[in-house]
């Protein structure tokens, strides 16, 4: 375990410097030098842990008398048990099974090695890392150690899981076409979570997309919303959305587009003040106000590091920053720009990774992988996430202003006002649609033809 651990470590630690952010050039900070390493998984989760995915059945030799007693207790519960998982991962595996009313179910199983390694493989880690930092003193990552302190005991419940699967279903309900598995309690405990099955295709797979008639670009934009109205709006963020976690489908009976959110053990609970930081320093990301960029990412800790911390965010060159990400697509030489000069920057990043609140570290990783699905799916160019977050942001501003006020007429102006700036982006968004449209390339063949005219 400690050889596999040491590689782990040494691993995550190298992870870090190839997946993941924009980075400095050296140590005189200068912003026209930022270039991007994206955030890799090792940045904010917890403790990369391997184990051998064993159920209580193959403790047991097949056809012993305790294996035909294991078996007649799943017979009280199930018309069938699949021995054999739908998928397994470092926690836990899932079973299929049938209940005796008919429904189908999945039954996620904590691997027996779980519980009793956990702590034993952060000491280690711990242990690791510290050397590490010894040997590499610019290097401080004991942050994941702590990450991993706090968050595994939390994914090890799986009664907690469940909990955070319904609090997110009834939060998102206005959302039709986002679908959360329906929890059976009388069949879940702390380490078995019993859910209804779902059936779908994993978010990032184009192929069974294209296979299903499913619009690509309807399911990004979907997953934007979903996760712009978690981040700015309620504060309560589904941190691990990997492929796996996020299935797509077309519901059989309305023949429409949904999205299936699983495993919810792992959730991020944002302070309501650095989440409206968080809104305001987005909205200046988005505009391009440097001003705004420098003071909300110094209010959440960033410091001197600012340009640092706005690359970090939005996976842009500082060029596009300034110009604004909401105005600046994309480009393929600024991923090259990013990626030949990912390494160069470790200790700053270690440096900001210490210094922002660890509330910003799942939202870091969340970020990254959202980001993932978008390259997979080519609609990490499209401004409707920009759009979603812009509208979003100014909910919750608003909001939040509105309970501060102290008169009606305040409230009825900061109402009026919200409702200004959605209508700007409503027709903004309007806009790109046209431009975008058949239409919007018959205008313009238009316009250049009259301007050849005259």
């Amino acid at each position: 375990m400690a050889g596999r651990l040491l590689k782990v470590s040494s691993v995550a630690t190298a992870v870090v410097a190839s997946s993941g952010f924009y980075l400095y050039n050296n140590k005189q900070l200068d912003p026209n030098d930022i270039s991007l390493v994206r955030f890799g998984r090792a940045a904010a989760t917890t403790a990369v842990i391997s184990y051998d995915y064993m159920t209580s059945l193959k403790h047991v030799e097949y056809g012993s008398e305790e294996y035909w007693a294991l078996k007649s207790q799943l017979s009280d519960l199930f018309i069938s048990f699949d021995v054999k998982p739908q998928g397994a991962a470092s926690l836990a595996q899932v079973h299929k099974a049938v209940l005796h009313d008919g429904r189908t179910v999945a039954v996620k199983v904590q691997h027996p090695k779980v519980q009793t390694q956990s702590s034993k493989d952060i000491v280690v880690m711990e242990v690791l890392l510290n050397i590490v930092h010894w040997l590499f003193p610019d290097f401080a990552f004991m942050w994941l150690v702590e990450e991993a302190k706090k968050n595994m005991p939390v994914e090890l419940d799986f009664l907690n899981e469940g909990r955070n699967a319904e609090k997110v279903a009834v939060m998102l309900a206005y959302f039709p076409w986002l679908k959360v598995p329906k929890i059976h309690w009388d069949l879940s405990t702390r380490r078995i979570l019993t859910m209804d099955f779902a059936e779908g295709g994993q978010v990032n797979d184009r192929d069974y997309m294209r296979r299903h008639s499913i619009n690509v670009n309807e399911i990004s934009q979907n997953l934007g919303k979903m996760y712009s109205e978690m981040i700015f709006v309620h504060g309560f963020v589904h941190c691990d959305p990997h492929p796996g976690n996020v299935l797509v489908r077309r519901c059989p009976n309305t023949k429409k587009t949904e999205i299936v959110l699983l495993d919810h053990g792992l959730y991020q609970i944002l302070l309501p003040d650095f989440r409206l930081s968080y809104c305001r320093l987005w909205q200046s990301l988005i505009k391009g106000d440097l001003n705004g960029i420098e003071r909300y990412s110094r209010r959440l800790g960033a410091g001197d590091l600012y340009p640092l911390f706005a690359c970090v965010l939005t996976a842009r060159s500082w060029t596009s920053v300034n110009a604004g990400i909401g105005n600046t697509p994309v480009t393929h030489s600024e991923d090259v720009e990013i990626r030949s000069n990912a390494a160069l920057y470790l200790p700053q990043i270690s440096d900001l990774l210490n210094r922002v609140p660890r509330q910003m570290l799942l939202l870091l990783k969340t970020n990254d992988l959202l980001r993932g699905i978008e390259t997979t799916l080519q609609t990490r160019a499209a401004s409707s996430s920009f759009i979603n977050m812009s509208r979003c942001c100014t909910r919750a501003l608003a909001r939040h202003k509105r309970i501060k006020a102290q008169s009606r007429a305040r409230r009825l102006q900061i109402t009026m006002s919200e409702s200004l700036t959605l209508w700007q982006i409503s027709l903004y968004e309007l806009f790109l649609w046209v431009k975008g449209s058949t239409l919007g390339g018959w205008v313009g063949s238009l316009l250049s033809c009259l301007h050849y005219t005259h």
